[in-house]
């Protein structure tokens, strides 16, 4: 029922729909660096100094940042010569380290909105070609696959929608072109709130001292040659005392040599301390000092960059255990599998709803849930997490105009737009691979192409019958499906079609049960070409019914002893021929 487009190379089904492609599994590259934070408990002479820090270092990372977009597009030399130009200035009103830190934060600022501005521009792009390319058909009117618009009206509308993307994707390739972006230090949402205060249930002096503190900047970046891995922010392991090197314009509040205050709490890291230890005592450690006027509560983040590390084959990996999670909305379908392919019990279920939360209570969750699922890797002895290599990023780029399989109009494309950009689909790879990690486990990326169909079609019967008194679902099926797909097993259930094996020969090694799982010793269904199981076949096939050696109808167990095709003799002869 398949055939394949030869000019493009693509597989079409019969009703000449693309198919889509099964991309191979592959493991994901572990985390190039590690972020860890803890609270810092100080007292109000502590707080009487870095309030003033962080407001005079934030007065000047907005002078840099304000002077960096009004440059514009630079190439790499043009970059190099402005941070030296923008880090001379500002030397004098902190120091040389301040102000290196301040540059950079710059200039990653002013290239993360460029690369925000180019991807804006990719969408709009994307949804105003698709628009063209409908409107040019009539209503109702096909060609090819591609479809009009079901009535002049809805065409007349999204003419209108197309003129409004137009519009906005010209203002941004002029500000491309132009290259001064629109930066906002701090927060856009507290931006917006500030002209909303009824709205966002806010009262002015609170605004004002969040948007104050989202703005201050206590940043000092790692030196490896340097003593406890920075000169800016030292942190003693041993001691724990945490020292702040103060600008010219604070060095009255400085209780140590040199210019330098130390805080009268003790810090360490509760999490991950011998790392943050090991870090400060042999490389560079950069250091974050933050606060959160909603909490009264200072934070200090520590970060470094981790060395590189082997990662494992799939080979390796796929030798033991793993446990595949299918990523949905509101919940993850979590299953263990051996390395053959078979279940090690029910599937499991992990609540994970997102929806309406706040950012910080979404991360929580998701650790939560991320942690389960870790725990089950550990209780099954797993050597990786097998996940689908999610992004949506066709979906998310032409948003509503996204005329596929999917539904784009009227509350089913709303609900199906609400619930694609609800899915934590970067924030979940990104998460697990770092718990992952430090956990030892790997993670395995396979193609998402037909696991939810698949999985239903040839996994949900045989997994209810196994688990009768479990509440499974597609979902669970489909965690099977990519479970077998990052072992190399194949994701669809093919039936045997063989006859009972006759008793005096050997039994078949390949045979499926209710539940799926596969006995004897050849348990591989790979995609092995050689043999036509996917393995050498041990047993003999059952001859057909009234052949020698088969057995008789009627239920009898009586069989004919097996001879050779040499030993046979035809019935109108009375004995076997002469040697």
């Amino acid at each position: 029922m398949l055939a394949f487009a030869r000019d493009r190379g693509q597989a079409v089904s019969h009703r000449g729909q693309r198919l889509r492609e099964v991309r191979g599994p592959f493991v994901v590259a572990p985390p190039c660096g590690a972020r860890v934070r803890t609270r810092l408990a100080v007292n109000d002479n502590d707080e009487m100094v870095l309030k003033p820090l962080g407001a005079h270092l934030g007065r000047l990372a907005s002078l840099g940042l304000a002077h960096r977009v009004a440059e514009g597009t630079l190439d790499k030399a043009g970059k190099a010569e402005s941070r030296r130009a923008r880090k001379q200035a500002l030397t004098g009103a902190s120091s040389s380290r301040w102000a290196g830190a301040i540059t950079r934060t710059s200039e990653d600022a002013y290239g993360r909105a460029k690369r925000d501005l180019q991807a804006e521009r990719v969408s709009l792009r994307a949804r105003v070609d698709r628009i063209a390319s409908r409107v040019a058909l009539g209503p109702g009117e096909a060609k090819g696959r591609l479809v009009g618009y079901t009535s002049a009206s809805e065409r007349w509308e999204k003419q209108r929608r197309a003129q409004v993307l137009s519009s906005r994707l010209a203002d941004v390739e002029a500000q491309l072109a132009i290259g001064t972006l629109s930066v906002c230090r701090g927060s856009k949402r507290l931006a917006r709130a500030r002209h909303h205060l009824d709205a966002a249930d806010q009262a002015l002096a609170q605004w004002r001292t969040e948007w104050d503190a989202s703005r201050w900047f206590i940043t000092a970046d790692g030196e490896a040659d340097k003593t406890w891995g920075n000169e800016t922010i030292r942190w003693h392991p041993v001691e724990g005392w945490l020292e702040v090197k103060l600008p010219k314009a604070l060095a009255h509040m400085a209780n140590r040599p040199h210019n330098r205050y130390r805080l009268s709490c003790p810090v360490n890291w509760p999490y991950r301390g011998d790392d943050v230890a090991d870090q400060a005592t042999n490389g560079a450690l950069r250091y974050d000092i933050t606060y959160e006027p909603s909490r009264d509560r200072w934070y200090i983040d520590a970060s470094w960059t981790s060395h590189a590390q082997a990662v494992a084959t799939l080979d390796h990996l796929r030798y033991g255990p793993v446990v595949a999670v299918d990523l949905n909305a509101g919940h993850l379908a979590v299953s263990a599998l051996d390395r053959y392919g078979n279940p090690l019990g029910p599937p499991i279920t992990i609540p994970l709803e997102l929806a309406g939360l706040s950012a910080t209570t979404r991360d929580g969750h998701l650790r939560a849930a991320l942690s389960e699922i870790l725990a089950i890797a550990a209780k099954h002895r797993a050597g990786a997490i097998v996940i689908e290599d999610l992004d949506f990023v066709e979906q998310r780029t032409e948003g509503r105009e996204h005329t596929k399989d999917r539904p784009s109009r009227g509350r089913r494309g709303k609900a199906f737009r609400r619930q694609v950009s609800g899915l934590p689909t970067a924030q979940f790879r990104d998460r697990l691979t770092q718990m992952a990690d430090n956990a030892g486990v790997a993670v395995i990326a396979v193609g998402p192409a037909y696991t939810s169909i698949w999985g239903t079609q040839h996994w949900l019967a045989p997994l209810q019958q196994q688990y009768p008194r479990s509440c499974l679902t597609g979902h669970h099926a489909a965690a099977m499906a990519i479970g077998r797909r990052g072992l190399a097993q194949r994701t669809r259930r093919r039936g045997t079609h063989a006859r009972r094996s006759p008793e005096d020969g050997p039994r078949a090694t390949v045979r499926s049960s209710a539940g799926g799982a596969i006995d004897g010793a050849n348990r591989s269904l790979g995609d092995d070409p050689t043999t036509r199981n996917s393995g050498p076949r041990t047993g003999r096939r059952r001859p057909p019914d009234g052949a020698i050696g088969a057995p008789r109808r009627g239920g009898s167990k009586t069989t004919v002893p097996t001879r050779s095709y040499e030993d046979q003799v035809a019935q109108d002869r009375s004995g076997p021929p002469g040697a």
